[in-house]
């Protein structure tokens, strides 16, 4: 499968990554984790050029990898810097990436590492800013295409009828959602519903005795499956100001053609110090997204099998407006990528 390269695509979250290190396969590629002396996050290929045993089977000390097998040694950067068999060549080297920690996160670089910017990297301060009490995360590994998990998002009439006892409800898809592409290549959907029956969890919320909502949910996506989505609600015909937001980030990031990390998290503008609160909604989001998406998607993975989307002619309806749009950007960016690179090597 042809991937975006020249981008940043999230690895993990910074937690997983301690001190024996985290194997993850990312874009096909098998990659190893890991900190260096001063704890600062580095990549390798997971594979020692010896002998091709996985690194993240042996030792890290010391921000340095030990290959289990045969003992040779390696740095963040690549380099051999040991080997207990005679001198250091170059071919004892194994390829590394660009990583950088933002955001409660690390992230990584699969393109070319020369135009690896951390400054590129999606600003999601807001996670940083949270405090423990009002910041939750979770994370899948999906079966599934990453965009076909990014859809999920994009087209949130699916909670009415995928979720309707939590996230469902209806005005989703009673709501037509706009859609804005910027220049800063965000493409933006929004759904405002007005004077609607609010979804259980949302009701649940209201004061007693109201029965309808004015909500809002609007979705930001960044290249290649980054999205922040903010959402709240308030009394049909009350002023939104004040009224509390949920602020949540849904990022894809491919293991393979048709698996997916997903990582997720959520934070918000109220009820700050409320950890009860909080852990709350990472139970019911952690259950949802693992026992009720990533089924549906799986399933949908199973049936296209090898096809390609686009080649499966699907029937689009106006709900599909805002993931066709990112598709297609998508696609653009890839094939411009590609005919760069293929200039580049003729």
């Amino acid at each position: 499968m042809t991937y975006l390269r020249n981008c940043w695509y999230m690895a993990a979250w910074a937690d997983e990554v301690g001190e024996a290190g985290l194997a993850r396969t990312l874009l096909d590629q098998p990659i190893f984790l890991f900190r260096d002396a001063d704890g600062a996050p580095q990549a390798l290929l997971d594979r020692c050029p010896h002998r091709f045993a996985p690194l993240s089977m042996g030792e890290v000390a010391g921000g340095v990898v030990t290959c289990r097998y045969h003992g040779l040694a390696f740095d963040g950067t690549g380099a051999c810097v040991h080997n207990p068999h005679g001198p250091v060549t170059r071919a004892l080297a194994t390829p590394s990436y660009p990583v950088a920690e933002r955001h409660r996160a690390i992230w990584i670089w699969m393109g070319d590492p020369e135009r690896a910017d951390p400054d590129q990297i999606r600003d999601l301060g807001f996670l940083a800013d949270a405090p423990d009490t009002a910041f939750n995360k979770g994370y899948v590994l999906g079966g599934g295409n990453y965009q076909l998990f990014v859809d999920n998002i994009l087209d949130l009439s699916h909670t009415d009828y995928l979720h309707p006892d939590t996230l469902g409800g209806g005005s989703i898809t009673r709501t037509r959602a706009k859609v804005e592409q910027r220049d800063d290549g965000i493409i933006k959907i929004m759904w405002d519903s007005y004077d609607d029956v609010p979804p259980p969890l949302v009701r649940s919320k209201m004061p007693e005795g109201v029965e309808r909502a004015d909500s809002w949910t609007h979705v930001e996506w960044s290249a290649p499956g980054v999205m922040k989505l903010v959402n709240g609600a308030v009394p049909a015909g009350t002023p939104r100001e004040g009224a509390g937001n949920s602020i949540n980030v849904h990022i894809m990031t491919p293991e393979s053609e048709r698996t997916t990390h997903y990582f997720f998290a959520s934070t918000r503008d109220y009820a700050l110090d409320d950890a009860e609160l909080n852990e709350a909604i990472r139970r019911i989001r952690a259950q949802i997204f693992s026992t009720e998406d990533e089924p549906m998607i799986a399933a949908q993975q199973e049936r296209i099998g090898a096809a390609d989307f686009w080649d499966l002619k699907p029937a689009l309806l106006r709900i599909d407006e805002g993931a066709v749009a990112v598709r297609r950007r998508l696609d653009t960016l890839i094939a411009a990528e590609q005919a760069e690179w293929q200039a580049e090597t003729a």
